[in-house]
């Protein structure tokens, strides 16, 4: 499929519509732009505006854990890719999971104290950010690095993320905009299209670093959520080959591993279920996973009463020379 896609996209292909029927009657539309890039950054589909701008919000997470790989700090820990795949992950704050972000400061002799992100119920270990905050932590020991200032937008840390992405997406790091995260973190603000072109890359096997995290994800799909959760079945369902990380306010970021094809979508006004019902129906459309494992998705991920549905309207489109 991917040797037919054309480096051409027409402006006139309307954005997917996802709309919440209550019995016959419409309760609530979404409106979603999508994109598909290769890891040159060329359009090869589209639907609605592949330049529409959004924070990629926890979708980042893959590459803020580059450091981590890069520096060696992930390597000191016992069954790594465990710890790599958590902190790519916005997991449920399960023991399997605290414990895993636990360990990754255990090993450094780092004081849980030190984590920055918000405290969950009971500790920050459970908060769904606490294996990017572990990772960040120990990377930042690893290095000598200030442990107190580690989300600060001047910390050595955070000044080689923006470094990284900027090297990867081949633009300047003072074109990239960063804010707060709900987590204390950096995030970034992006157009979609530069969003699937770091999920191409993830997906390419070209960089190493990137290729040990894609590695990761997909042996330890448990890490990205958990279980009955969307990016954790994604990958389950597709026995590794498609991997799949959700951001908040309608981000969602997925890639066919060893491909280097990467796909964004962002809901306009934010909504959680619209993501996952579009990113189902162009999963769907792309085939990248069996229609039978999409509808195993659907009862997992889904709670809809009785007489209520999500319809999705609309689909990727690429222009033919």
């Amino acid at each position: 499929m991917s040797s037919n896609f054309k480096n051409l996209y027409t402006s006139n292909n309307p954005p997917l519509q996802a709309t919440l029927m209550r019995g016959s009657n419409i309760e609530s539309i979404h409106k979603i732009h999508a994109v598909i890039t290769d890891k040159k950054g060329r359009v090869l589909m589209c639907a609605g505006n592949p330049e529409y701008k959004s924070f990629i919000r926890s979708a980042l997470k893959p590459f803020q854990a580059i450091p981590f790989v890069s520096s060696g700090a992930a390597s000191k820990i016992n069954n790594e890719s465990k710890s790599i795949a958590l902190a790519c992950g916005s997991h449920s704050g399960s023991k399997l999971h605290s414990r895993e972000a636990f360990k990754i400061l255990w090993e450094y002799d780092i004081d849980i104290n030190n984590l920055k992100c918000p405290k969950s119920k009971t500790s920050p270990l459970e908060h769904n950010c606490s294996g990017k905050h572990a990772a960040f932590l120990a990377t930042c020991k690893k290095m000598n690095w200030p442990l107190d200032s580690y989300l600060k937008g001047d910390h050595p840390l955070q000044i080689e993320i923006f470094r990284i992405v900027s090297e990867l997406l081949e633009i300047p790091s003072s074109e990239i905009n960063a804010e707060r995260d709900d987590c204390g973190a950096p995030t970034l603000y992006l157009k979609l299209l530069e969003m699937s072109r770091l999920y191409s890359l993830l997906s390419s096997s070209e960089n190493a670093e990137l290729e040990q995290i894609s590695r990761a994800m997909t042996i330890n799909p448990i890490m990205i959520s958990d279980n009955n959760k969307f990016d954790t079945e994604i990958i389950k369902a597709s026995h590794g080959n498609v991997i799949g990380k959700g951001g908040a306010e309608g981000i969602q970021c997925l890639c066919k591993v060893n491909e280097g094809i990467g796909l964004a979508l962002k809901v306009e006004d934010g909504s959680k279920r619209a993501k996952h019902a579009v990113s189902l129906h162009l999963l769907k459309q792309l085939e990248w996973i069996s229609d039978l494992r999409i509808q195993d998705i659907e009862e997992k991920v889904f709670n809809f009463s009785e007489g209520v549905r999500l319809e999705v309207k609309g689909k990727l489109k690429f222009q033919e020379s």
